[in-house]
Parts: structure tokens; C-alpha cells; sequence
């Protein structure tokens, strides 16, 4: 087999800093893009770095790669990924960490901004109004409650505790995690989400977390809940949250995610008017923007890379029957 054929395949775009990274951290190991490849190069493939589908991965056939056996993606979540393209060998792990510092530091961003009415102090800035305050809410003494406590989960919890936040957590099986005072087992969800007047959503999209926080999770939160989600918009019932809404006016909620997303094309959009909602706060999924979350995202993706060419087991590799059913899905 030719020395020089690639043996990771960049189904990304071309970026700064992805060339003098790839010989950093994969010294040795011979790397190309999707379009600099053909059927006479394609067997030397081991693995795959993975960006966007609908815009980098155009015309990829895992298939047609024989000795593909690990897919990296360069971003957090999977829920998008054909897995009923990839063969059943192929082992893939999202890029947990990759965004963990800049996605909590968003959520608390949205947290507070929402909670201590920034948009409508601004307002009455512009107004020339000083009072009477509205229903302002602090974080001091309060309880967060965290959903999904992975890696986003932990940053979360490193950035609330400074402000006097008691810290609740909900994993998988209620498993004890440093930072988290009390955690909660999935299976007790309704029960967590009444656990404190801070809510966070940092979940991935699942089957068993898809629409999980419907109605009657929602009637379970207090009054005067500050919710926000930074993890998938599917995994709260869309319409539900809306009703929700509408029906209790001190109740708040601040999106970063959303159900109909069309990423590759800069497009987000609703089937219900949440922007217009006094109580609800937006940003179109770019908590993991930064200057420097390239950098620090590829970094962490290549390291597992790295694992897996030095013959050793990479980290976060996804349990695909937790994806089952999961097509194309949105780019």
C-alpha cells in the first residue's frame, strides 16, 4: 500500500490551524479531504474526522472506505449522524469537552440575563424609566438543577457555585459527580426538575431523552422557574413549552437550541412565536462560538484521534442503540 495515502480522512473544511494541529498531535499519520481521495487511496482509510454533514461530508459513502474503523466528530453531538450508512464496526465518538467552557458560559450568560430582565432593563433605559423593578431573580441561594451532567454539566456547575448556587445534578444512573451536591438518576426526572428554581437542559438528543420534558415536567418545576437549554431543542416538547409559557407568566425560559435546525445553512426556525413572549429569551445555537473554540475543539477531538492510532481505546465512543432510528437528520 502507498506510504503517502491517507489514513484519516478530513471530512471537514479547511480551517486555521487544522494542518499544523494534524502534525502536532497525529505526527506520522497521513491525512486528506474527502475530494483528494479516490478509489485507489480509499483502503488505506482507518478513520474519520467529521464536521458538518450537510456541508462537509457531501458524497461520503463510509462504505466505500473498507478499513474504516472510527469516526471522530468534531463537534459535541451525534443525533445527526446516518448511522444506517456507517457499518455496524465502525466505532464513534462525539467531542465531549470540545465546548464544555464556552456552552456553560453561554447557559449562565442566558441564565442571568433572563432571570435579572436584561433586555427589559435596557428597554427601560432607552425610556428613561428607573422603577419600579420587575421580578427580579439572583442566583444567590438558589438551586440549579443540571440536566445531563457530562463535561457541560461539570463546567456548568464550576461557573454557578461562585455565585452562593446549590448544585443538583441528573445523569444516567444517579452516579455521585465532584461539584454536584445532590444527583439524580434519569429515571427520576419529574422528580429533579421540581428540585430547584434554576434549571438547566445540557442533554444530548436521545431516544430515551427526546420530548422527555413535556407538560407534566413542566407543571412540576416551580412557579418561577428560570429554564434553560443548551443541550437539543427535541428534548423538550416544543408546544408544551410554548402553552407552558403563555399560562404561567412568571415561568422563563432562555433557548440556545432549537427543533428545526438547518445549521449548514445558517437557518433556525419555530412553530410557535417564542420571540414575541415576554418571558422567553433567545440565541440562534451559538453558545459554542469563541474566538477560540476552534482551537480548543480541535484539539480535543484530534487527542482521541491520537488514541486511536497509537492502538489505544478512544474515549466517548457512542452507544448506537441510543441513536436507533435516527436517519440523516438535520444537517
Amino acid at each position: 500500500m502507498n506510504d503517502q495515502a491517507p489514513r484519516l480522512l478530513l471530512l471537514t473544511r479547511e480551517r486555521p490551524g487544522l494542518r499544523s494541529a494534524l502534525q502536532a498531535l497525529l505526527p506520522g499519520v497521513t491525512s486528506a479531504f474527502l475530494g483528494e481521495t479516490d478509489p485507489t487511496s480509499r483502503p488505506a482509510v482507518e478513520a474519520a474526522l467529521l464536521g458538518s454533514i450537510g456541508r462537509d461530508a457531501v458524497g461520503w459513502e463510509p462504505s466505500a472506505f473498507p478499513r474504516l474503523r472510527f469516526v471522530q466528530r468534531l463537534f459535541a453531538g451525534v443525533d445527526d449522524l446516518p448511522f444506517d450508512r456507517i457499518p455496524a464496526g465502525v466505532q464513534i465518538a462525539g467531542n465531549v469537552g470540545g465546548y464544555s467552557p464556552f456552552v456553560a458560559e453561554h447557559a449562565v450568560a442566558l441564565a442571568l440575563s433572563s432571570a435579572r430582565y436584561v433586555r427589559e432593563g435596557h428597554a427601560a433605559v432607552a425610556e428613561g424609566r428607573a422603577r419600579p423593578a420587575p421580578d427580579l431573580r439572583s442566583l444567590h441561594g438558589e438551586t440549579a438543577v443540571i440536566l445531563g451532567y457530562g463535561s457541560i454539566g461539570a463546567a456548568l456547575a464550576d461557573r454557578l457555585r461562585p455565585f452562593g448556587a446549590g448544585i443538583v445534578g441528573v445523569n444516567r444512573r444517579g452516579t455521585a459527580a465532584a461539584g454536584c451536591d445532590v444527583m439524580f438518576s434519569a429515571d427520576r426526572l419529574r422528580e429533579a426538575v421540581g428540585a430547584g428554581r434554576f434549571l438547566f437542559d445540557a442533554r444530548p438528543l436521545t431516544v430515551r431523552t427526546r420530548g422527555s420534558i413535556g407538560a407534566s415536567e413542566l407543571r412540576a418545576m416551580a412557579e418561577d422557574t428560570t429554564f434553560v437549554n443548551v443541550g437539543r431543542g427535541a428534548t423538550v416538547d416544543e408546544e408544551a413549552l410554548y402553552r407552558h409559557l403563555v399560562d404561567h407568566p412568571r415561568f422563563r425560559a432562555a433557548l440556545d437550541v432549537w427543533w428545526d435546525e438547518d445549521l449548514a445553512h445558517g437557518r433556525i426556525e419555530s412553530r410557535f412565536p417564542f420571540a414575541s413572549l415576554p418571558n422567553f429569551l433567545g440565541s440562534p445555537h451559538w453558545a459554542g462560538f469563541s474566538p477560540h473554540v476552534e482551537e480548543y475543539a480541535l484539539g480535543t477531538a484530534l487527542e482521541n484521534l491520537a488514541r486511536f492510532f497509537r492502538g489505544e481505546p478512544p474515549r466517548h465512543v457512542v452507544d448506537r442503540t441510543e441513536y436507533v432510528g435516527r436517519g440523516a437528520g438535520r444537517p
